[in-house]
């Protein structure tokens, strides 16, 4: 990674007179250097969830010495011939392993990574078939040990692999990543797994990344761990209170993030050459669960279809990670016209792949400044249990009555008519992610940003649910929530459950859309049936 003795950046133009004010009280309350006090009172007065919450700070240093014992697990395990690994987790613990598998990828001869974190019947399908479970190792990950999605996947691999190899061999098929002391941990143990990786209890899971839950996943596949540290150790040592906050790169973009969103440019949109495009998945959840709370917080999108200045509002700010030696050309272009008219916009250069290490840590110190800024907690998520408690109880209407509950059908005309300047769309498809339907709903989402000049997010459920949900609940009530789903053609079953993995994902909709509702925000819900590429285009049609 190239040392500089500034953070990268561009002009902000009129919006750096509120940047510099941001600077110059973040250094006049000395707060990078309290966070690395691990001081609480940066955040809050309540030490809750913030003081168990900060080995972010000092996690590749923590890290390092578990290296050599990583590799050679690594080996131990390519060398018995597996092929796939499948990583079964949801938001902190899939999201950091799944933008490593798409920047960094497998190294030759390792086997390749498999993320699995979606409900969807047709995806778990999808992911069953891809591999020979006798030759597969699953990876469930789990902070808490006692989420619904991972501990459902495992019920079904489980299943799966004690038919391919017997029930007295599946376990060395499984690892876990997980607290110590949670159920899994304990189910680990008492099922035969071939390790139980217990990770330091004082990580949030969006903080996670450069833990166990990235680097396990990460070794198995061939990526260089030493290497990914090192880039996170550099940043970690710029990003240190000594060359004072203007210069620190952490600190700057925080102070950039904070300071635009209280001036109303709240939309954080991030932009990023191809190769690591998949990091805005993981910045989507750092900042919208870190921030999204108290009725305040800053709206990340990611993977906006880059428009004209036209299609965009005055509550933008940009940022591009800029891939050195990558065809950057129309991205460029296009972001030197969003400059000229105005729009704040930084560019934050990679010198290769393994600098998303380097912005891994970047990104979580920028968002802890940003918290200090916004007055809120970081590192807390009030509102996810919303819709988990919603989803359970229509579960057990379903056990009980055999049917799940029914869900009002919306107009998305009407919705988009409610749209105002400083509103975001924000579309959540409980389908089967693909090319063709990502592809679809981005036409879509072109048509919102022309028409109504408003940004725009898309989410696959239920993912999205540990990422943006807690945004979607907690934060500003700016949003306009379009829920897409599909019908199921073929369900699975769970093992040991009354109910498989489409009505499990069914009960997740239905519940994320009733929590809304209780929340008082602007949601519709459509159903587009067995095609869902088709029905989007359809409905884009009639618009």
């Amino acid at each position: 990674m190239t040392q500089r003795t500034e953070p990268p950046r561009s002009p902000l133009g009129p919006h750096q007179k509120s940047v510099t004010a941001a600077l110059t009280q973040l250094a006049r309350d000395n707060v990078v250097a309290r966070i690395w006090d691990k001081d609480y009172t940066v955040w809050k007065d309540d030490p809750a969830e913030i003081t168990n919450r900060l080995g972010w700070l000092t996690i590749s240093r923590d890290m390092t010495e578990h290296v050599s014992d990583l590799q050679s697990f690594a080996e131990e395990v390519r060398g018995e011939g597996i092929r796939d690994v499948v990583l079964l987790g949801m938001g902190g613990s899939s999201l950091g392993p799944e933008v490593l598998r798409q920047c960094i990828g497998s190294a030759p001869g390792f086997p390749a990574l498999t993320v699995l974190d979606s409900t969807v019947p047709a995806r778990v399908g999808t992911v069953t078939r891809s591999i020979d479970p006798a030759r597969a190792l699953f990876i469930v990950s789990s902070k808490s040990g006692g989420t619904v999605e991972p501990n459902s996947f495992y019920k079904h691999f489980r299943h799966i692999v004690e038919i391919a190899v017997g029930a007295e061999r599946a376990g060395r098929h499984f690892i876990a990543i997980t607290d110590a002391g949670t159920s899994l941990a304990a189910l680990g143990a008492s099922e035969g797994f071939r390790r139980v990786f217990e990770n330091p209890p004082d990580l949030g899971g969006r903080y996670s990344v450069g833990s166990f839950f990235g680097l396990v996943p990460a070794a198995l596949c061939g990526i260089d761990c030493t290497r990914l540290l090192d880039r996170i150790s550099q940043m970690a040592a710029r990003c240190e209170a000594g060359p004072g906050v203007r210069n620190n790169p952490g600190g700057w973009l925080g102070a950039a993030l904070g300071a635009l969103a209280l001036e109303g440019r709240d939309k954080l949109t991030l932009t990023a050459t191809p190769e690591v495009a998949s990091f805005g998945l993981w910045v989507e959840q750092l900042i919208a669960e870190s921030t999204g709370k108290d009725g305040r917080g800053i709206v990340p999108v990611v993977n906006e279809p880059l428009l004209e200045p036209d299609a965009y509002g005055d509550d933008r700010f940009f940022v591009h990670v800029r891939l050195s030696g990558s065809d950057n050309a129309a991205a460029d272009v296009a972001l030197e016209r969003l400059r000229d008219v105005g729009h704040p916009v930084v560019t934050l250069e990679m010198d290769d792949v393994y600098d998303v290490g380097a912005e891994f840590f970047r990104w979580e110190m920028a968002t802890a400044v940003a918290g200090h800024l916004l007055a809120i907690h970081p590192f807390d998520q009030p509102n996810v249990q919303q819709a988990k408690d919603v989803t359970n109880r229509v579960l057990e209407t379903y056990v009980n009555e055999g049917a799940l509950p029914d869900a009002d059908e919306g107009s998305l005309v009407s919705l988009l008519g409610q749209a105002v300047e400083g509103d975001y769309l924000s579309i959540m498809a409980y389908v089967e992610e693909t090319d063709g339907v990502t592809h679809a709903v981005n036409m879509l989402r072109q048509y919102a940003m022309r028409r109504h000049r408003i940004a725009t997010t898309l989410g696959y459920g239920p993912r999205f649910l540990h990422s943006t949900g807690q945004l979607h609940k907690g934060g500003p009530n700016t949003g306009l929530f379009v829920q897409m789903a599909g019908d199921v053609r073929s369900d699975i079953p769970i093992p040991g459950e009354r109910f498989g993995f489409g009505t499990l994902s069914a009960a997740q909709a239905i519940g994320d859309y009733e929590a809304l509702r209780e929340t008082g925000r602007r949601v519709v819900r459509l159903n587009l049936g067995g095609d869902a590429e088709a029905a989007v285009l359809r409905l884009l049609g009639k618009l």
